[in-house]
């Protein structure tokens, strides 16, 4: 199931919430509020209700499928909420928010924050460690042009820094650096990266102190045109960085440095959720549907929730 604007749930309320509700709720309604489920959950019907409503019997609450995620609030009908969802998670680069704006009618305004909430419900907290025994973890990072009017900083103060770590075969985790530092990277290594993984980087100073804790460690020299010998290389993260800044550069074109982190976890999500991996558009999308509950996102303080510390 791609996008098709045809489908019921692009073109139906009652179609639209129902979907959602499967993909939220997939064992019945929850209380957003207190967490009660099953019997202590009703219903509520009638011409004095509208549709989708539900009341708590421990809390004495009302609620939607909508409460207590980044949907909440919206006047944005749920039909286009959901058709926006499939075109973000379908294009493999990303889809401007004029794209969304002119596709779905909406305002340019609500059709970027729209946006913004969905990369907010993407955004994962980096649980847990990736690698392990036999595994090979690649590191590396890359730079955002940060340009502010005219002028341009030489060297790497006028660029926004990401630092990614991949399993090769698996998933991706990437993260916002104010500098990235020698320090800094060696806190990010050990949180996120298995003690018994194979640890490939390239020869960049951040990485030559060996302070990883880290199994094994071996590095290829770009410098001197080493790209790989035998299974040693960065190549992964190349690839997934090229990707990476064809959406930055050519879909969105312009980041604010406190939205980046949002960004990141847009294509981190997409990563993750590969067609390698066994997902297609359709699975990709449900992923982000069932990814949407206990978060927020205001229009007025849209950096509000900003990227959580990295290490």
């Amino acid at each position: 199931m791609t996008a098709n604007l045809q489908n019921p749930i692009f073109q139906d309320e009652a179609k639209a919430r129902e979907w959602l509700e499967a993909r939220v709720w997939p064992n019945g309604p929850v209380c957003p509020h207190c967490g009660a489920t099953g019997d202590d959950v009703t219903a509520l019907q009638g011409k004095t209700h509208r549709p989708g409503l539900y009341q708590c019997a421990s809390c004495r609450e009302q609620f939607t499928v909508t409460v207590k995620t980044v949907f909440e609030r919206s006047k944005i009908p749920l039909t286009k909420w959901l058709a926006a969802l499939f075109l973000f998670t379908a294009s493999k680069k990303g889809v401007s928010a004029h794209q969304i704006h002119r596709s779905l009618n909406i305002s340019y305004k609500s059709a970027w924050f729209l946006m913004h909430r969905l990369r907010e419900a993407l955004r994962s907290d980096h649980k847990g460690q990736i690698g392990g025994s036999g595994k090979i973890v690649e590191a590396d990072e890359t730079f955002i042009v940060n340009r502010k009017g005219k002028s341009v900083r030489k060297g790497y103060g006028h660029k926004m820094a990401v630092l990614s770590l991949v399993e090769r075969g698996g998933n991706v985790r990437s993260v916002v650096l104010d500098r990235v530092t020698q320090q800094g990277v060696e806190k990010i290594i050990r949180r996120n990266v298995h003690h018994e993984s194979r640890l490939m980087t390239d020869t960049a100073g951040y990485y030559r102190r060996n302070r990883f804790g880290i199994a094994e460690h071996e590095k290829v020299n770009h410098k001197q045109g080493e790209y790989a010998y035998g299974d040693v290389h960065v190549n992964t993260l190349e690839g997934y960085y090229a990707l990476f800044k064809r959406g930055m550069k050519g879909v969105y074109q312009h980041c604010g440095e406190q939205h980046l982190h949002r960004y990141v976890a847009e294509f981190d999500f997409r990563y993750n959720t590969r067609v390698g991996l066994g997902f297609n558009d359709f699975m990709r999308a449900e992923a982000a549907a069932s990814a949407i509950k206990g978060k927020r996102l205001t229009y007025r303080r849209p950096d509000k929730h900003i990227q959580p510390p990295p290490y």
